[in-house]
């Protein structure tokens, strides 16, 4: 009889090891097209493990901003979270390399640096005791403002809004002479609103999700920066997992990463349309002095990675595959 309950102890004992809720805080909206393709992808997890591994998603920043969303995964409140780089750089900070103001000026470029610096990111981030199945790209932020930007140089006379925290973002605004305003993602539509703010950075498909498109009225057509987004989860809990499960979690996630990023790709071609339908004007700025101001930034970005806001190391490495790009001495990978 002993025995018998032994048996059955251990046969429990080991059910509960091997399955796993894992739950995932994130800002994106539900309903949102990243919500519905993960949730696709969580759906065939629990299907071709039988059960063993679910995922549970708090969306729409229920759980908090980002500070306190790690803060919940540290003490074990929750598991993980789908975050933008802005959050993702609280663990990782050379993670915030594609967010370089005016360092990508075409998708061929990110291709291009993607295909050979997204695994450093994802290992970046294992070291820090977290796992990533892929980034997903979000497509690149545009200014967006109330006020007509002839030149990114008018920027001078704008209320701009950066994220709070972001010292990548901060130092090049400061580098071309504009002082921008530092508010928390949840906090940009308020700001809006009651004047606070008047221009912000934003991918179209972010601009119409957040419902930032009806405080606007112009779209700056220069890409500002690139943006993506990625899903983490705690180290140590992943490895509990079986390495049967750990490898249909992988596989299926970072199917669903680059099924989002061609989706998103797609959805910002669509969203650029909606914006110009909801009457948002797109104007050229005058790119004269657009050499001088990306050179400003540079400088101002090369001095942050003496102050150990990301590594000098992942700057060069980045730069070079630009320049091989662009000087055509790249070979296709």
């Amino acid at each position: 009889m002993i025995r018998s309950l032994s048996f059955i102890f251990m046969i429990c004992l080991s059910l509960s090891v091997d399955a796993k809720t894992f739950k995932i805080a994130t800002i994106f909206p539900d309903g949102t097209s990243w919500m519905n393709t993960v949730r696709e992808g969580a759906k065939e997890i629990s299907k071709r493990t039988e059960g063993r591994v679910k995922f549970r998603f708090y969306p729409g920043g229920v759980m908090g901003n980002d500070a306190t969303v790690l803060r919940k995964i540290r003490i074990g409140q929750l598991h993980g979270a789908a975050l933008t780089s802005g959050g993702v750089a609280k663990i990782y900070p050379d993670s915030q390399i594609y967010n370089i103001p005016f360092a990508f000026s075409s998708y061929a470029e990110v291709d291009y640096v993607r295909q050979r610096m997204d695994s450093r990111i994802i290992d970046g981030l294992k070291k820090k005791g977290f796992v990533s199945f892929g980034l997903s790209g979000g497509g690149f932020a545009y200014l967006m403002s109330s006020s007509r930007l002839d030149a990114i140089g008018d920027l001078k006379h704008q209320k701009v809004w950066s994220p709070q925290g972001d010292r990548i973002s901060r130092a090049a605004f400061e580098s071309i002479g504009v002082t921008p305003i530092p508010l928390p993602l949840t906090d940009v539509l308020t700001g809006l609103q009651t004047g606070l703010i008047n221009t912000v950075g934003s991918s179209p498909i972010g601009a119409i999700a957040l419902q930032w498109h009806t405080r606007v009225k112009y779209l700056t057509d220069i890409p500002l920066l690139y943006l993506y987004a990625t899903m983490i989860v705690k180290r140590k809990v992943f490895e509990r997992l079986s390495p049967a499960d750990q490898k249909i979690v992988a596989e299926v996630m970072g199917r669903t990463f680059k099924k989002i990023s061609e989706k998103n790709r797609q959805d910002n071609a669509a969203a650029r349309e909606a914006l110009q339908n909801q009457g948002i004007s797109f104007i050229t700025p005058d790119m004269s002095k657009q050499q001088k101001l990306n050179d400003k930034v540079s400088q101002a970005m090369t001095e942050l990675t003496k102050q150990g806001i990301f590594s000098g190391d992942m700057l060069k490495i980045l730069r070079n595959y630009l320049n091989d790009y662009r000087q055509g001495t790249h070979k296709t990978k």
